[in-house]
């Protein structure tokens, strides 16, 4: 039963109609609650999802069901995650969203679009933003501890307070972002472009 419920869930995930779609996003949030053996399962069909529903090349306004499915990846049990497995979420077009206070930790998002999201307080230890774009992305105060930003996008991006210890910012272009009071300790600033930061910097 619980078989064919998953399996009409993620099929209906699919549906032309955006009410099917967010309602199959809903309860497959509920089963991972109350069947944590099938966590990962949907979480990598919210993934495949929103790859499939936002890619890097499409225009449109960011819709309620992908930005819904974002949050339930984002505020999902870490804990039942499997280890040393990532979500990828690579490629996607994910513009303007808010995902303040959320856990994007051990997330692919190579070569993803998420100018001028709102990332405040967002744990990204370790996620992967090489070459994402995050021009004018609002990082106050996130965790990008040992996170791999090679070649990423930062111009005007705010990242006051931010957590770099150990990041990889090779050949990063941070032209005109604010880093004041960021740790940048151990960080790789290899060929990084810091050209018009507005605030000193703390390393």
């Amino acid at each position: 039963m619980l078989k064919q419920t998953l399996q009409r869930q993620i099929k209906q995930l699919n549906s032309q109609e955006i009410q099917e779609r967010l309602l199959a996003i809903n309860q497959l949030e509920q089963i991972t609650k109350t069947h944590p053996s099938h966590h990962w399962y949907i979480m990598e069909a919210l993934s495949n999802f929103l790859r499939q529903s936002a890619p890097i090349d499409n225009l449109d306004i960011i819709c309620i069901d992908i930005q819904t499915a974002l949050h339930v990846i984002c505020n999902r049990n870490v804990q039942h995650d499997p280890k040393n497995q990532i979500l990828d979420l690579s490629f996607t077009n994910i513009p303007n969203v808010n995902l303040d206070n959320t856990n994007l930790q051990q997330i692919n998002f190579y070569q993803s679009n998420l100018t001028n999201a709102s990332l405040k307080n967002a744990n990204l230890h370790q996620a992967i933003l090489a070459a994402a774009n995050l021009k004018g992305a609002n990082l106050e105060r996130a965790n990008l501890s040992s996170a791999n930003l090679g070649a990423a996008n930062l111009t005007n991006a705010n990242l006051r307070a931010a957590n770099l210890h150990r990041a990889n910012l090779y050949l990063a272009n941070l032209e005109g972002a604010i880093v004041q009071e960021a740790n940048l300790w151990e960080a790789n600033l290899r060929e990084a472009n810091f050209k018009g930061v507005r605030q000193p910097l703390n390393s």
